[in-house]
């Protein structure tokens, strides 16, 4: 059975043949996962095994299938895209002596798999004994290539006493495991999606049936003779030999279908693995340069985040413009598409650490704004309403409570702008497409929003992000956000008058302010029931009408809005909300640590991080079929940047107030901003600010001017360490 071993910085490390009975199987796919925001490869091994979940995904290769209701009903969207399972090029077969390489039989005498997160490589290393008593040395080597976005790359060497023969296929249309039918999450698995369209030994092109995208596949072979035969959905190169079979494998995608994909593959093997393995460790020798964080006190936390920041460089980096699915290119949870966690999470990370990823990401929502038009039109709306599950634009999402309700998604994205050109200065970003998504999310608001007879502005009938609470009005976070909308755009005084006028719902009597108008005078939940998540286990008629909360909701609003609240108003919300969310939802525990350190719980900041920065990678095997939770990497450097690095950015002003937990003797990590590469350093008592170019910010409120190839160093006072608030459900102490 394998483990993930002890914590190292800059690896991860499995230890022993994954067992497909206790999930790590499907876990160590996704976490050994790689891709490069074009293409991604699950961590499969490289012999067919029956328990694995077979991913070759390509964004935005996706086939459609028809949606069906038990009642129909005006607006519902007919049809959905699922993304389908493209070529695979992973599969080699060996076979020792006649016999087939099982890690099912025989004797593994070592196995190990190391995912190094500098070179942007996954390394497998076996020590096998065949049933028949034949010793057997494999060594794999794999990457996906950041600089060529249609290529990867196996290189495979083999060493036995006896006759070999590797079998390395590339195969359209695996069979996948049926999904989990009680979980929500879990992807259709579409049978049979592609047609062939033409094959010979180079090349396999298929179609998908109903979206009609073509996608070719190319593949070669060097280092080792061997055979070629093709058949309309199967290339297969065969190679003998006794004593050492090695050799490199390049395989190349292109979709739409091109003859460049055989440019891509040959230029590529001309060059070789080295070649390729050069650049992408020079490509992520600058990603971290500007991008690291720097943990000391806890090793799993510092393994973690720097697991996360990959992860989301794999699923944010850009040959596109495409979408971030919400599971990366990891797995096929969510049928692959992007929800609002992109621009929220992954995109906020993305922008002070790898900026180039984000403009082609915000171009791509640009790219499909004509559908939100039309979506807004057929909703009765101005303006443009985007998606809340999509993979190429149109409204893929049937269940409209939690879906189309969730208007939010559209102030999500313009946020989402205007902190990439804050961070950026992109101005020609904002001509060409920036100025007009801000402009059409405004429109939205304004033909949703009314003004009452007292003239306060309020908008109805919407879910917040927290999902057991739909068809409110007057969600605070939603408000809010609007509001930003409204004042950034480029409209008329009745848009900035009605972002001064939107409601803020506050319950006297309770001292705090309301996730939406009324909430507080919900039913409370019977919090005994710790059968979660309760979504499996209750209908949601009886979780919308009570107070109970998935996610964090108000809670983000003070994070991303923590301009619209005091500080001791924000100490009362978050107690409340603390004793009344289950965190159901792997967005919650990031933004309850930002809060829970801004407030002085550092204790439970550093549990809520741990939660967040160990979900998948320490995560028992949860969900690891559907692939990683993306937004929850990118949590583990929210929690700790934005928590104990204490970062903000209203109104586009770049302010800290740093803190420690007991457990954490010293933070670094390291932004972009306009240009300049900023270094901030917490220990316990000050924090260290220097840069490449001036940088101007706040220090606890105070402005301060970091100049180029300077230091400035303040005092740090202590904070306690205040008790958490009571929680039906607390994080697990990370001791």
């Amino acid at each position: 059975m394998s483990e993930i071993g002890p914590a190292e910085p800059w690896t991860v490390r499995e230890i022993g043949p994954p067992d497909e009975d206790d999930g790590a199987l499907l876990q160590g796919e996704s976490i050994f996962a790689l891709a490069n925001g074009h293409v991604g490869l699950r961590g499969n091994l490289e012999e067919p095994h029956p328990g694995g979940m077979p991913g070759t995904f390509l964004n935005s290769l996706f086939e459609e299938r028809d949606l069906t209701y038990p009642e129909e009903g005006y607006g519902f969207p007919e049809r959905t895209q699922t993304i389908v399972n493209g070529p695979n090029g992973k599969r080699i077969a060996l076979f020792v002596d006649g016999e087939r390489f099982d890690l099912r039989t025989g004797e593994v005498r070592r196995h190990e798999r190391v995912l190094d997160l500098r070179a942007g490589t996954l390394t497998r290393e076996v020590e096998w004994v065949s049933p028949s008593g034949v010793q057997v040395s494999l060594r794999t080597e794999r990457l996906v290539s950041f600089l060529r976005p249609s290529v990867a790359a196996i290189r495979y060497v083999v060493r036995a006493e006896a006759e070999l023969r590797v079998e390395s296929d590339l195969i359209v249309d695996e069979e996948l495991p049926p999904p989990r039918e009680d979980d929500p999450r879990a992807s259709a698995v579409l049978d049979n999606p592609f047609a062939p369209v033409s094959h010979d030994d180079d090349v396999l092109v298929a179609r998908t049936r109903r979206s009609g995208i073509t996608v070719a596949a190319a593949v070669t072979h060097t280092g080792a003779d061997g055979t070629v035969t093709s058949e309309p959905e199967l290339i297969r190169w065969t190679s003998t030999g006794r004593g050492e079979i090695a050799f490199e494998k390049i395989i190349a995608y292109r979709w739409p279908a091109s003859d460049d994909v055989l440019s891509d593959r040959d230029t590529a093997a001309r060059d070789g693995f080295d070649v390729l393995a050069a650049e992408q460790r020079d490509y992520l020798d600058d990603f971290w340069a500007g991008a690291d964080v720097e943990v000391d006190g806890d090793p799993d936390i510092q393994q973690a985040v720097r697991f996360g920041l990959f992860h989301v460089l794999q699923a944010g980096a850009q040959a596109g413009p495409h979408p971030v699915p919400a599971k990366g290119l990891t797995g096929n949870g969510y049928d692959g598409h992007t929800l609002w966690d992109t621009e929220t999470y992954v995109l906020r990370v993305l922008t002070y650490t790898h900026p180039g990823c984000v403009g082609p990401a915000l171009r791509w929502r640009h790219c499909t704004l004509d559908q939100a038009r039309d979506r807004a039109r057929e909703l009765g709306l101005g303006g443009a309403a985007f998606p809340w599950r999509t993979i190429s634009g149109p409204e893929c999402s049937g269940y409209w409570p939690a879906g189309t309700a969730a208007l939010h998604v559209n102030a999500d994205i313009a946020d989402a702008v205007l902190r990439y050109h804050a961070a950026t200065g992109d101005d020609e970003f904002m001509r060409e497409a920036g100025h007009e998504i801000l402009n059409e999310t405004a429109k939205l608001w304004k033909s949703v929003a009314y003004f009452d007879d007292e003239g306060t502005a309020h908008i109805a009938g919407v879910t917040g992000p927290d999902e057991y609470t739909a068809l409110m009005d007057d969600n605070i976070y939603t408000n809010l956000m609007a509001q930003r909308n409204l004042r950034a755009a480029e409209l008329d005084d009745e848009a900035l008058r009605l972002a001064d006028s939107l409601s803020i719902p506050y319950a006297e009597g309770r001292q705090v302010h309301e996730q939406a108008a009324g909430f507080t005078r919900l039913p409370e939940w019977n919090f005994t029931d710790d059968d979660y998540p309760l979504m499996m286990g209750h209908h949601y008629l009886n979780l919308y009408r009570k107070q109970v909360v998935k996610q964090a909701d108000l809670v983000l609003a003070m994070m991303v809005r923590g301009d619209a609240f005091t500080d001791q108003e924000k100490r009362r919300n978050f107690a409340y909300y603390e004793a009344r969310t289950v965190r159901d939802s792997s967005l919650s525990a990031p933004v309850q640590a930002v809060l829970a350190a801004e407030l002085g719980h550092l204790t439970l900041a550093h549990d809520y991080l741990a939660e967040s920065a160990l979900l998948d990678l320490r995560g028992g095997g949860e969900s690891g079929g559907d692939g990683l939770h993306i937004a929850a990497c990118a949590g583990a450097w929210i929690a700790l940047v934005m928590g104990f690095g204490g970062l903000r950015d209203h109104d586009g002003e770049l302010s800290f107030g740093p803190r420690l937990p007991p457990g954490l003797h010293r933070l670094a990590f390291r932004l972009h901003w306009r240009g300049a590469a900023l270094k901030v350093t917490v220990t316990r008592d000050r924090v260290t600010y220097e840069a490449d170019g001036d940088v101007t910010l706040r220090h606890e409120g105070k402005e301060v001017r970091v100049r180029a190839g300077e230091q400035l160093t303040f005092a740090v006072d202590p904070v306690d360490d205040v008790p958490a608030p009571p929680s039906p459900r607390p994080p697990r102490s990370h001791a």
